[in-house]
This record gives C-alpha cells, sequence and structure tokens, in this order.
C-alpha cells in the first residue's frame, strides 16, 4: 500500500508519456502482485490516480469529477502494465475512445523490468479507415516524441475540424442513433420523423446512426464497437447529444451516459420536452409537468450509501432519510397534488361541455398525426388565427371555435394535440382530461396529410389510438389535407377512396367539405 500511494505522489515530465524511473516502479509492483497496474496521469504531469486490476485487465473508474469541455479530449492519460508481450488490445482501444482520453498506454514488462511502451491516440479525420493510431512502441527510457507537444496538436486538429463554440454557447448539438430489429425501412422512417421531433424541439441534427441487430443489447442498446464510433463521430463533429429513437430504461441511460460523457435522452424524454416548451394553458402545463415527473422517477439513480446526504436530528436519530428518498417522497407529493388540480380542472371543463350539450350544438372534433395540418384547416374554416407552424406538435392546447354552415346549422369544431408512434404512455395518461373532449365529439374529422409519403402508416397509427381509446364508435371521415403539395397521380387516387380532399390553406377547397359534414351530422339528428 506504502509503495503504491508513493507512486500516487509521483509526477512526470510534460514531455513523456511516463517517466523512467516511475516506469520501473511500475513494473515493480505489477510484478510482485502479479496484477495490472494503471494510472490516469493528468496532462500536468500530476497523477491523478492508481488503478489496481486483475491480472489479464484493469478496469478505469467512473471519471465523474474531470469532465470534458465542448466534447474535447478529457485531459488525462491512461499508462497501465501488462504481465506479458502483448501490446494494446480492443477493450484499450475501446475505453480510449468512450472515455476520450489523451493517449492509452500498455508497458510491457520483461524479468521484472520495463519493456516496451504501446500507445494510441484518437485521430479526429480517420487514417485508414480507422478513428485512432498507434505510435511506434519505444522502451520508457528513450522516448523522443513531446508527449504533450502531440495532445496539443491532436486538440488544435479537432477544433478545426468542427466548431466547438455552438456546444459552448449552449445549442445542443445531437446525433440521432437507432437501433432495431426489425426491417431497416421501417427505422428509416422513424428516423425521419426523428429528424422531424429534434428540428420541433431545436436540436441541430449532425449525424444519424441506424444499426440492425438480432437483439438489443441489455446494457448500450447497441454493439459496443459502433457506440465507439459514435463517441469518436461525436469528437469529430462537436456533438453534445446522443438522441435514440427508441425508449431507454434508467440503467441503459446511466450506462451510455457513463462510457460516453455524454447527455444521452430517448425519443420519449424528447416529446416530453416539445410538449413542455409548447403548452400554454394552465392544464396544459400541469398535464406536461405530471408526465415528466412520472418519467423521472424510476430515472432516480439506485441508492448509493457512500454519497448519500442524511437528515436526522433531534426526533431522528440513526441514518435518517436518504436524499435519494427524498427526492423520490417529494416527486410523489408533487404528482398527487397535480393529479388532484387537474382534477378540479377537468369538473370545470365537464360543467362547459354540459353546458353545451344543454344547447345541443354538435361538437366535431379534428384529430390525426401530429403536422397534418389540424390548426391550419381550423383557422381557415372559423377564420381564426391559432398558432399553426410546419412542426411536431405545435399545438397543444384544446381548442374550440364556433362554425354555421350555410343552411343555418351551427357546430362547435374542436383541435385537439396531435398524435404519433410510439405515443409515450405518460403523455397519454395525463392528457386524459383533454382527450375527454373526443368524446363528445358527434364527429371526428380524421385530418391526414397525403403529400407525406408515409401517410397510410401515419393513418393507421391514429386509428389504432382511437380504437385503444374506445372511440371508434364515433362517426368518422377522411380529410385528406395538402392536396396542393400531392402528385397528380395521389389527386387521381382520391377519386376512388372514401374521403374528402382539401388544402387547408386555400378555403375554396372546403365546400365539399363542409356539405359532407353537414349531411353526416344531419343523418345522426
Amino acid at each position: 500500500m506504502r509503495a503504491l500511494e508513493r507512486l500516487g505522489r509521483r509526477k512526470v515530465d510534460p514531455d513523456e508519456i511516463i517517466g523512467r524511473d516511475l516506469a520501473r516502479g511500475l513494473a515493480a509492483i505489477s510484478t510482485e502482485l502479479n496484477r495490472q497496474v494503471g494510472l490516469l496521469i493528468h496532462r500536468s504531469g500530476r497523477v491523478e490516480t492508481v488503478i489496481v486490476g486483475d491480472y489479464d485487465r484493469i478496469v478505469i473508474p467512473a471519471l465523474a469529477g474531470v469532465r470534458t469541455a465542448g466534447g474535447r479530449l478529457r485531459g488525462l492519460r491512461c499508462v497501465h502494465t501488462v504481465l506479458g508481450t502483448a501490446g494494446l488490445n480492443d477493450e484499450d482501444i475501446m475505453d480510449l475512445a468512450c472515455l476520450r482520453l489523451d493517449l492509452m498506454s500498455v508497458l510491457t514488462i520483461r524479468d521484472g523490468l520495463p519493456d516496451q511502451l504501446h500507445s494510441a491516440h484518437l485521430v479526429p479525420g480517420g487514417r485508414g479507415g480507422r478513428d485512432w493510431a498507434e505510435l511506434e512502441p519505444v522502451h520508457p527510457a528513450t522516448q523522443q516524441q513531446s508527449c504533450i507537444a502531440l495532445i496539443e496538436a491532436l486538440e488544435e486538429e479537432f477544433s478545426r475540424s468542427r466548431p466547438i463554440r455552438d456546444v459552448d454557447m449552449g445549442q445542443d448539438r445531437a446525433i440521432l442513433i437507432g437501433v432495431t430489429t426489425g426491417s431497416r425501412d421501417a427505422a428509416e422512417e422513424s428516423m425521419r420523423e426523428l429528424v422531424e421531433l429534434a428540428r420541433s424541439a431545436g436540436v441541430r441534427v449532425l449525424a444519424r446512426v441506424i444499426q440492425r441487430r438480432r437483439r438489443i443489447h441489455p446494457r448500450f442498446i447497441l454493439g459496443r464497437g459502433k457506440l465507439m464510433e459514435i463517441v469518436i463521430m461525436s469528437l469529430r463533429l462537436g456533438a453534445n447529444l446522443l438522441l435514440f429513437d427508441r425508449e431507454l430504461s434508467p440503467s441503459q441511460v446511466r450506462s451510455v451516459t457513463d462510457h460516453t460523457d455524454l447527455r444521452v435522452i430517448d425519443r420519449t424524454q424528447l416529446i416530453l420536452d416539445i410538449f413542455a416548451g409548447r403548452a400554454r394553458s394552465r392544464e396544459g402545463k400541469l398535464q406536461i409537468e405530471m408526465a415528466q415527473l412520472r418519467y423521472m422517477l424510476p430515472m432516480l439513480s439506485t441508492r448509493d450509501d457512500a454519497l448519500s446526504r442524511l437528515t436526522g436530528g433531534i426526533g431522528a436519530r440513526g441514518p435518517g432519510e436518504t436524499r435519494l428518498e427524498i427526492d423520490r417522497r417529494r416527486i410523489n407529493d408533487r404528482i398527487n397534488r397535480l393529479a388532484a388540480e387537474l382534477k378540479r380542472v377537468g369538473r370545470q371543463r365537464y360543467h362547459r361541455r354540459s353546458r353545451r350539450r344543454k344547447r345541443d350544438v354538435p361538437v366535431v372534433s379534428l384529430v390525426g398525426y401530429t403536422n397534418a395540418g389540424k390548426s391550419t384547416l381550423l383557422n381557415t374554416l372559423t377564420r381564426s388565427d391559432i398558432q399553426a407552424e410546419d412542426l411536431l406538435f405545435a399545438t397543444l392546447d384544446p381548442t374550440s371555435r364556433r362554425l354555421r354552415f350555410p343552411r343555418d346549422m351551427e357546430v362547435i369544431v374542436t383541435d385537439t394535440v396531435g398524435f404519433i408512434r410510439n405515443l409515450p404512455a405518460e403523455l397519454l395518461k395525463a392528457f386524459e382530461s383533454t382527450l375527454e373532449e373526443l368524446f363528445e365529439a358527434d364527429l371526428l374529422l380524421h385530418v391526414i396529410d397525403i403529400s407525406n409519403p408515409a401517410w397510410q402508416g401515419q393513418a393507421e397509427v391514429v386509428d389504432n389510438l382511437l380504437r385503444e381509446l374506445g372511440l371508434a364508435r364515433i362517426p368518422r371521415l377522411a380529410v385528406y389535407n395538402k392536396l396542393d403539395l400531392a402528385g397528380e397521380e395521389m389527386r387521381q387516387r382520391l377519386a376512388h377512396m372514401d374521403g374528402v380532399g382539401i388544402s387547408a390553406v386555400d378555403a375554396t377547397t372546403l365546400a365539399p367539405l363542409l356539405e359532407r359534414v353537414e349531411e353526416m351530422l344531419r343523418r345522426q339528428l
């Protein structure tokens, strides 16, 4: 132990990967213990950590206290011994990439003395099809190349190859990752949708990665080799965010975060974030906060007695509650308060619907995939100015407007939140009171964006969700929107389809829709 402590107090010349005397001491103690021993060395030459491993490997501890800045290298290099003549292996390269180390060096030992120093570093552009390069093996006593000069040159090259400033200024720059066990075409379509979600959230997409696997990796989602490629890609592009096109478990988020030192979010968290930024009404904000808290609760880390801050005092002797338990209790208390408040808001909404029913005013609800044009249609029909943008989930809060038909018939048209594939369960539960509006509808207008190549799949998603919500019994009319953007072939197909073709931005195309709606409503009365 004293010998290991002395290693930790040693200093290394910044021009050397490891000093000759320190290499000799490292080899001696490694031989005596019959274990690999490693050092994490700061660029200044200070030894940060001494690691004692097994005979055939070492495990680098979590480096939570040493963070990278703007996607750069970490500022630490690892030098560890091997009990034999083998140099760097795949695990060393994985650690080099995932931990963003300045260098990874392996010191071979012969007869208890240092033999050869094998070193590798990351390269910004990739050379010979690899994103890392290996230096010529040298004896620790004959090092010629300046270590600090090499690292500074690499940093400068990484800086030139991508703009760090955008990351430092707070703009999220993401690599989108899709992992599938199904068809690649379906994964490509889902990835296109994720790109639109990222755009709606104000995230800049730098790259997309899709991996098809026989089964999902239980810890890292994708393979370790692909994860290493993504880490190096993030260095090269200046990414600060990994965005997965699937729902991740809390342990998967932690595993990928620990191995990449990048923020990791999944599709569900992205949608929740978009909703949080778009909600305007009091009810909408309550619903989103509740959904976010329900999502966050399982994400709380497992208990760590070494790090937990304890509460106690008179009347609370002993360990008291850990910080984790307090956080969980507070979140559960807040969820209960939000649920009670949403019930009050739901009762108010119910009374408003009751007054509407007493007046016998028919209700027409607009439903459909997000960004299909529901809000634009409502604006054109009722001459309103509801927010309508070419973004996913541009409108969240339900909106109702009166509409008078030419034959002295008045209806209420309601716009609701758009649906999407794999809509998070937390959101469906949180938006129960909002979706209750649909149960009061006399007619559902299913707005479909026929200019989208995937419109049939989107329409099927909406149909399935309506069935899950128990809304299949309500009469429904298909409204094929964005006719002005559809091709001639699509327009000809519409003539043989049950529904009405319109362009929500052109009021002159809405006459057939109004006639059909009025006819269906009068049939029910």
